[in-house]
């Protein structure tokens, strides 16, 4: 072994030295003398001292990975906790690596020169003979049988990629483990992206069984107990830890800097100020990096690792919330930035782990953690843009309302529907935006917004949101402009009244007419006949309203694929069947369908041909009737909890004229257990009650009270997929369990959702169900939707507390 010499590590350097050495290099000032380390030494990984918490996943990839890839490289935000993850993945495989596992940390190095000095230090290897180092050092390890854990090599990370290259082509039986907040981007490395601790949802009441399931409660109460000796979750303060964990976005350093705070707070308090995380989260541990002894310091040096055009996009990109898509980011924040240019530094604050991309089947989008956000807003801030972003993305969601309103009947409105399901945290901010300034622009965009959004409220079944945003816009001193402001009364008339909130909805409609007496117009009056129309209908006045609907059809008629003209017509159409007029509500409803097929609309053609089918049950022909309610719940695939529950309210009523008074029951149940929290089918017109309750004392009458009731929970258990299922002749197999939540989802999402809650990947899912990754990150996006959630997180609470209240 020419070149170099082997001795005792121990005896060649102390840890004092070595930690001179460091500082040397660090600063510009160290040459390695001569010697290297011992063959039989096990390498140099620090003993720990707090316990580790969760990333049994994580660390089983690891495992994986690094049997198969000669480069595994932990990505991800800074504070997730790669460092911590990469020493105890170096730690359990130490037996694998006959020559040992050795940390290179390389945060305190500024010069990218020095990395082969400082990695040569490291192993203990200095110079005998005039060869380069670096030649040494493959010399060295050619031979061995070792793992280099590469710590923090973001700040230099070309550098490093060119000596791992260097090395794994040379080195056979190295291994690198690499830590950096984007990818080292080269040949067989493989990445491991980490993502934040679980935390319980915010919008939830936490469970105290429920919340050690969540590694950063885990964390959050052991961290806290060794500031606090004694300290417990309990009753009184499983709220405040649960909001802790959510709002620091299971970060696990801003989560031991909380934690830290309780030798001189209560976790109320602590929750209390985190609206200031950055000056609340800054005293961490003496001996930690710089970096790591402030939430700021770790954020700062993210932020200065990115280049001036990435710092002023990760800026202007805090503008929205929740994740947005790459059509809203060129339009808000592409000011002064070439299209391709853009695109490039999106792509790189996502290599940097400032951002997160997350595919479905039919967009991209990219998500930035809260605690990133509110860093990039106190820069927008800075910047002086932040007004400008505001009013681009107030403006930019205005107009995405607006397309989607146009295009509403037509074949994209699957497509239109999903967007503004995704784009919901977006539109709720972009209106909040609006109602806190005091112009008359942003008063207009709030009336128009509301307005266009009316349709996806109604259909979704979200009348109490819709309802609160038309308050709160028509409240606005500065919304007065007139035909904007109809509009907004218009569908403040038809969320109020199906409510039956009469009161209001008069007055909205009394406001109306005083605005349309001063500037007469005649889609202005035909929305106010409409919204008259809806107000009697729901108030049990068929007559009354029938000849308000008449009027508004009629006023409208000049653009007949227009969402108002199919809205009026399918509603007076409506009108006339509640009247019992067989042939007018017929008539009326093939219009409807006919111009619903041509334009490749979905929803309204559903509830056409459920009033169809209700006009067959109504001429007698029971079997045509439910031809047309079930072809009406194969065409809402949208699956509107409007449509739904009144088409299978519907079936139930042809079912148990048939004689099937078992399953007219479970149906009767089905569409209960389907309609909107707290209310009843029968809630939203009165008129359909008698219908309601004749079929329900006949299937009763029949049953008897005990049998009626348990098909009537049988039905009520269903999620809407198995109600549909059910419906459609099936005795569903994929039915949910009988109560709670959990009746929102099938037996396999149940599945899907419990390894959810373990933490597998949608890969490590389909691999346990047999199923591939598509089909399994189509039960997860299934899953949050049914459940109104947006994060794996959520799901897991959800799990939890239905383990805890079912007992399975």
């Amino acid at each position: 072994m020419s070149g170099y010499v082997l001795v005792d590590r121990t005896r060649a350097m102390t840890e004092d030295d070595l930690l001179r050495t460091r500082r040397e290099v660090a600063m510009g000032r160290w040459r390695p003398p001569l010697t290297a380390v011992a063959q039989d030494s096990g390498g140099n990984l620090p003993l720990e001292l707090t316990s580790f918490v969760g990333r049994r996943t994580e660390l089983s990839q690891v495992k994986k990975l690094l049997s198969g890839a000669k480069l595994v490289t932990l990505t991800g935000v800074g504070g997730v906790g790669k460092t911590r993850l990469a020493l105890r993945a170096g730690a359990q495989a130490q037996r694998d690596y006959a020559d040992g596992v050795w940390l290179v940390e390389l945060a305190e190095v500024s010069d990218a020169e020095l990395l082969v000095d400082v990695m040569a230090a490291t192993l203990g290897l200095r110079e005998a003979t005039s060869d380069p180092l670096l030649e040494m050092l493959v010399k060295f390890l050619r031979s061995r049988e070792t793992l280099l854990v590469l710590d923090n090599c973001e700040h230099m990370v070309e550098a490093t990629a060119g000596l791992a290259e260097a090395l794994l082509r040379t080195c056979p039986e190295l291994r690198i483990l690499a830590t950096s907040r984007e990818p080292l981007n080269i040949a067989g490395e493989a990445v491991l992206r980490l993502s934040p601790l679980t935390v319980p949802d915010r919008h939830r009441e936490p469970t105290l069984v429920g919340l050690p399931h969540f590694d950063a409660v885990t964390l959050f109460a052991d961290r806290a107990a060794a500031a606090v000796p004694g300290f417990q979750l309990d009753e009184d303060n499983k709220s405040s830890v649960a909001g802790i964990c959510a709002q620091l976005d299971g970060l696990p350093l801003a989560i031991e800097l909380a934690a830290a705070r309780m030798r001189a707070m209560s976790p109320e308090q602590i929750l209390q100020r985190l609206d200031d995380r950055y000056t609340l989260l800054n005293r961490g541990s003496r001996t930690a990096p710089t970096r790591q002894q402030a939430l700021r310091w770790c954020v700062d040096w993210s932020y200065e690792l990115c280049t001036p055009a990435e710092q002023r996009l990760w800026a202007r990109l805090s503008v929205f919330a929740g994740s947005c898509e790459l059509d809203a980011v060129e339009q808000v924040c592409g000011a002064g930035m070439a299209p391709h240019n853009l695109l490039d530094v999106l792509s790189s604050l996502v290599d940097k782990s400032i951002l997160t991309r997350e595919a479905s089947r039919s967009a991209v989008r990219f998500r930035m953690l809260e605690t990133m956000r509110e860093y990039g807003r106190q820069k927008l801030r800075e910047s002086g843009e932040d007004g400008e972003l505001r009013r681009l993305h107030r403006d930019w969601y205005r107009r995405l309302a607006l397309d989607a309103e146009a295009g509403w009947i037509s074949h994209r409105q699957p497509d239109w529907i999903a967007r503004l399901e995704r784009e919901l945290p977006n539109l709720r901010e972009a209106l909040e935006y609006g109602l806190a300034e005091d112009t008359d622009e942003a008063a207009e965009a709030g009336l128009r917004t509301v307005a266009a959004l009316h349709e996806f409220w109604s259909f979704r079944g979200l009348y109490g949101e819709g309802r609160n945003w038309i308050d709160r816009v028509l409240a606005h001193p500065r919304a007065q402009s007139i035909p904007d402001r109809i509009r907004a009364l218009r569908t403040a008339c038809e969320v109020a009244a199906p409510q039956g909130d009469f009161r209001a909805a008069a007055a909205f409609l009394e406001e109306g007419r005083a605005l349309a007496a001063q500037a007469p117009d005649p889609i202005g009056q035909g929305q106010l006949a409409y919204a008259a129309g809806i107000i009697a209908l729901a108030g049990g006045e068929t007559i009354d309203g029938s000849r308000s609907l008449e009027r508004a059809v009629e006023l409208f008629s000049s653009d007949q694929t227009g969402e108002l003209y199919v809205s009026a017509l399918t509603i007076l159409a409506w009108s006339y069947e509640l009247r019992g007029d067989v042939t007018r509500a017929t008539e009326l409803y093939r219009r409807v369908l006919s111009i619903t097929e041509a334009q490749g609309e979905l929803l309204y053609r559903s509830a056409a041909l459920r009033g169809l089918g209700i006009a067959a049950w109504q001429r007698g022909d029971r079997h045509r009737a439910q031809q047309l309610l079930e072809e009406a719940l194969r065409v809402n695939r949208l699956n509107s909890p409007v449509i739904t529950a009144f088409a299978l309210e519907a079936l139930a009523w042809t079912v148990a004229d048939q004689g099937d008074a078992e399953r007219a029951a479970v149906l009767l149940g089905a569409a209960q257990g389907n309609w909107l929290v707290g209310n009843s089918v029968r809630a939203v017109l009165r008129t359909m009650s008698r219908f309601h309750e004749e079929c329900e004392r006949t299937t009763r009458h029949i049953l008897g009270a005990r049998k009626f009731d348990a098909a009537f929970r049988r039905g009520r258990g269903f999620g809407v997929d198995a109600a549909v299922a059910y419906a459609l002749g099936g005795e569903s197999t994929d039915e949910a369990p009988a109560s709670g939540a959990s009746s929102k989802l099938t037996k396999r999402e149940w599945q899907v959702a419990d390894l959810v809650a373990r933490g597998l990947s949608n890969k490590q899912i389909a691999a346990k169900l047999v199923i591939s990754p598509r089909t399994a990150q189509g039960h997860v996006e299934h899953i949050l939707t049914k459940l109104g959630y947006n994060s794996r997180a959520q799901i897991a609470a959800w799990i939890v507390d239905e383990v805890k209240q079912n007992g399975s």
